[in-house]
């Protein structure tokens, strides 16, 4: 990071930004461009998790190329100025890398959905119908390193 007067180093400061973060920002490797979506996420202290459709765009990607990133933010607020360049933007933002895969056993799936639910909710655990598991896709996102920025 070029800033070091911007950087979060502390892992608690870094998880409270992705506590606060409503929406997870998903970066693929695509062929001729990157691909970026934005998802509903659950964090359990190592890895990230999704949930999805069993097919579409993502999901093959992840599948030719299982290397990703992701990134949070939170807290932003437009900081005006007298001049064009006094302008600024406040934020709080989280960037990582790690590797994806899918979460096949049920069991698993459950967990994980939890997690996700626990996020949005805080509460659980929740029931999920066989029905709804087998037509469920969910991502697991090892996380390899992530960094914090602050913008005051």
């Amino acid at each position: 990071m070029i800033r070091k007067d911007k950087e979060i180093t502390d892992r608690s400061e870094i998880e409270a930004i992705i506590e606060k973060s409503s929406v997870c920002r998903l970066g693929l490797a695509d062929e001729e461009y990157p691909y970026i979506v934005p998802l509903c996420f659950g964090y359990d202290g190592d890895s990230l998790y999704f949930h999805s459709a069993k097919e579409g765009k993502k999901l093959d990607l992840i599948r030719k190329n299982n290397r990703v990133c992701f990134e949070f933010d939170t807290g932003y607020e437009i900081k005006t100025g007298e001049k064009a360049c006094d302008w600024g933007m406040k934020y709080k933002s989280v960037i990582g890398f790690g590797e994806a895969s899918f979460v096949e056993a049920p069991e698993s799936k459950r967990r994980a959905l939890d997690i996700i639910m626990r996020q949005y909710s805080g509460i659980g655990p929740f029931e999920y119908s066989d029905a709804k598991l087998k037509i469920t896709a969910v991502i697991k996102v090892d996380i390899r390193g992530m960094t914090g920025k602050c913008s005051k």
